[in-house]
């Protein structure tokens, strides 16, 4: 019986019109398709029917391939049209690159490589690099303050809080305030609680410094102001009082207890020319503490 078999499957080498339709036993799944088809892509199926490579026929001229036939539709397919919806699942990917390979599909290969890379970005880079809470009342406020042991700062920004005409140079200095708010929060937002709050009543612009739970100090940006004919609020930018209040509000970072009086007392600044605005940045920078003036 051994011995019939073997003389039943015939060896040879098949090359003809590409609209003839050759018979594939593919592990013992049956297909049948063109020689255009198989010959389509450079691969070995194009090798083996374009009269290159010896191929394994049976009695009945079904061409005898030794691979499992579970992925061969979707290799066809993919021969055809040149493109092919993939599995939906890892193991059954990995399946079909392996066949890929097999039969030398280089295009297709490089697509299920694709799908099976992870993402360019990782779920650790998707992390924000900080978190501003917006809040929209006293109460998100005060539960926010309550539930963190860091410093907290605080910028209430509410253009429309103004009863009267804005100077020339308040809009300006309402973007600057957002703007350092913004500068500060990416480089302090591992150790400081920032905080926006962007419908307050009361104010239109302010600075709100907080450790242990407890407001430590406050800069107000507003102010009213009299023309010839009629009041004017006017918005400031009081940048090195802001730096000042925010490496003051870094004592009360990883504390207990507030701090010593001799602490308070070193950190009080006094009557001094003002730093340039690099220079308090460089400042900031190493840790030092700005020569600014006074203190709320």
């Amino acid at each position: 019986m051994a011995a019939a078999a073997q003389t039943s499957e015939i060896r040879t080498f098949i090359k003809g019109n590409a609209t003839k339709y050759v018979k594939l036993n593919v592990g013992g799944t049956l297909f049948t398709t063109t020689i255009a088809t198989l010959t389509k892509h450079d691969s070995m199926l194009r090798a083996m029917f374009s009269g290159r490579l010896e191929v394994l026929t049976d009695s009945e001229g079904w061409v005898l391939i030794d691979r499992c036939g579970k992925h061969f539709g979707t290799i066809l397919s993919f021969l055809r049209d040149g493109t092919v919806p993939l599995p939906e699942t890892k193991r059954e990917l990995m399946e079909l690159l392996k066949e890929a390979k097999y039969y030398l599909i280089q295009d297709l290969v490089n697509i299920i490589e694709t799908q099976l890379k992870p993402p360019l970005k990782t779920s650790q880079e998707l992390e924000p690099f900080c978190r501003v809470p917006l809040i929209t009342s006293l109460k998100e406020e005060q539960a926010l303050i309550a539930s963190t042991a860091k410093p907290i700062i605080k910028l209430l920004c509410n253009r429309h809080n103004n009863k009267y005409s804005y100077t020339s140079n308040s809009d300006d200095n309402i973007l600057k305030n957002v703007e350092l708010f913004d500068k500060l929060s990416l480089r302090f937002g591992q150790r400081i609680l920032f905080i926006k709050d962007v419908i307050g009543c009361q104010e239109i612009c302010c600075w709100s410094f907080f450790g242990h739970s407890t407001k430590i100090a406050e800069v107000c940006c507003t102010s009213i102001v009299y023309g010839t004919d009629k009041k004017h609020t006017k918005v400031e930018f009081p940048e090195a009082r802001i730096y000042e209040e925010t490496l003051n509000i870094l004592l009360y970072e990883n504390r207990d207890s507030r701090p010593d009086a001799e602490l308070i007392q070193a950190t009080k600044t006094h009557p001094k020319i003002m730093d340039s605005d690099d220079d308090l940045d460089e400042r900031l920078e190493r840790g030092d503490r700005p020569s600014t003036t006074k203190r709320k």
